[in-house]
């Protein structure tokens, strides 16, 4: 499939630089078999039924970027996924300057030697020492923001709370599930109220989901791998709420890739953990999604390909055109969706 069908126009003002304030204060434009409707995500409980399910993932973004000095040579680093205790993948910014077995310095005592690159320029790092690199991130790293808003600003202490969602646990994610980012506890409050539960598993979102596609044919793309998990418990509570007639609504496409990837093919979901890469495109037939929030999305990325094959390309492209010329925000920041097939 070309990938320019995936492509739209998006004026740069759309793109919000800053969340919400407060979070649920944030639109959402619902796309189901009634239509288009415009709403705020406070009228989520409404919107919802009573027995549905939410799934939000509970990674924690850590922050992954670094910068360093191989002799003379700034070198820039982005986390994006273990590879062991002590050994990240990452991009590398001015790669070319970058060899296996060069040693660099990110300051503060904080040290990795870079091996195996990778065909997508990627390195992996060792690190040296005894600390958990968590906390050498903690030291010398920044929050990993979008490269469409660390374009026009730079992260600042404010990004460390704004760019984690309230449910943020597992840490390993260098990017966020960013539909989580409008719940609050107000909102969950008046969602379990009104008879609509929640789960969390993990998946951590690595950087690759910022690369752009390269590639003009969607059959030509590779897609970076994950590490997702969804426990015994998680897996029993779904299957019991669809058993019982209830929807399972994901929260982010990231809980839609995993669940998608742990289900089976007559959509019981089994429980998980290991690397996932699921491509979703149309055609695909989901298992076990009964519906979707998610933000606005990248033209030709993936997650734009993902919400056409669960609501339709031409209707998807139809409702971004609405949203571009009614104002809502878009991607990470930005505002949100619900998608109802």
């Amino acid at each position: 499939m070309r990938v320019d069908l995936f492509d739209f126009a998006l004026p740069p003002e759309r793109i919000a630089l800053r969340p919400s304030e407060p979070r649920d204060a944030a639109r959402l434009l619902k796309l189901d078999a009634d239509g288009l409707a415009d709403h705020g995500v406070r009228d989520l409980p409404g919107l919802l039924q009573p027995g549905d399910l939410l799934v939000f993932n509970d990674t924690r973004v850590i922050p992954a970027q670094l910068e360093g000095k191989r002799g003379d040579a700034s070198i820039g680093a982005t986390l994006h996924k273990r590879e062991g205790l002590r050994r990240w993948r990452a991009f590398i910014r001015n790669a070319k300057r970058l060899h296996e077995g060069d040693l660099i310095d990110f300051g503060q005592g904080v040290e990795a030697i870079a091996s195996a690159r990778g065909e997508d320029g990627s390195f992996l790092l060792d690190f040296s020492g005894d600390e958990p690199v968590e906390i050498l991130l903690e030291r010398v790293g920044r929050m990993p923001l979008p490269p469409y808003i660390a374009g026009k600003r730079a992260a600042d202490e404010r990004d460390r709370e704004d760019y984690q969602t309230m449910f943020a646990r597992e840490q390993g994610a260098v990017a966020a599930p960013t539909a989580a980012l409008h719940f609050t506890p107000a909102l969950m409050d008046a969602l379990c109220a009104r008879g609509i539960g929640h789960a969390t598993l993990t998946l951590h979102v690595g950087a690759g989901t910022f690369l752009p596609m390269k590639a003009d044919d969607t059959a030509d793309h590779v897609m970076h791998s994950e590490w997702g998990r969804i426990d015994g418990v998680t897996a029993d509570r779904i299957n019991a709420v669809r058993a019982a007639g209830g929807r399972l609504i994901a929260v982010g496409t990231t809980s839609l890739r995993l669940v998608e990837s742990a289900a089976d093919t007559d959509g019981v979901v089994r429980p998980f953990e290991g690397d996932t890469a699921i491509f979703i495109t149309p055609g695909y037939r989901f298992r076990a999604i009964d519906g979707l929030i998610t933000n606005f999305h990248l033209p030709r990325s993936t997650l734009f390909m993902l919400v056409s094959a669960l609501m339709g390309r031409e209707r998807m492209q139809a409702a971004y055109e609405h949203a571009i010329t009614d104002g809502y925000r878009f991607y990470s920041y930005g505002d949100a969706s619900l998608l109802i097939p």
